[in-house]
């Protein structure tokens, strides 16, 4: 082999070499700082890793807010109406955020199919829902236009009333 050639062959190997690192670094980079959305159902079918940082969301369940009398600690269930998932989360909630109204939470999963919280998103208005819940929601085979004004006497898909009309 020519010794220029045998020069270009080698410099050429080099960069793609160079390239092939540095793209591997960046993709590990990025591999903890993405935050996959899992709905309820996702997550008791075992879809959802455990022990990795997620984002779920649903409706927060009527009823099943529990709050520590001595601590800022709190239990919830959000359901997308087909499953539920118990929240534990530990500090102050949002001021929007209450029972029959979507939430997105961030946290991970515990080895009991508990979601350890480490932020809660409440829904910013009456007509707002996170696409990623509005999403969930219309794969159950629910609309979220049924939820959009939760709290305002319309009966729930979990009540039978899917079509939101209360009677």
């Amino acid at each position: 082999m020519h010794p220029k050639r045998k020069q270009k062959l080698f410099i050429i190997l080099g960069l793609t070499t160079l390239a092939a690192v540095a793209i591997g670094l960046t993709l590990y980079a990025l591999r903890s700082n993405i935050n996959l959305f899992f709905s309820p159902v996702q997550i008791a079918a075992g879809e959802a890793p455990v022990d990795r940082t997620l984002r779920a969301g649903g409706m927060v369940k009527e009823d099943s807010v529990a709050r520590d009398a001595e601590s800022l600690d709190v239990t919830f269930v959000i359901t997308d109406f087909v499953e539920e998932l118990e929240v534990r989360y530990s500090g102050i909630l949002p001021d929007l955020f209450r029972e029959g109204q979507g939430v997105v939470v961030i946290g991970r999963l515990d080895g009991e199919g508990h979601l350890m919280a480490s932020d809660v998103l409440a829904k910013h208005d009456e007509n707002y829902m996170p696409r990623e819940v509005a999403d969930a929601l219309e794969a159950a085979g629910y609309s979220p236009a049924d939820y959009s004004s939760a709290g305002d006497g319309k009966a729930s898909p979990a009540d039978g009333g899917a079509s939101g009309a209360s009677y």
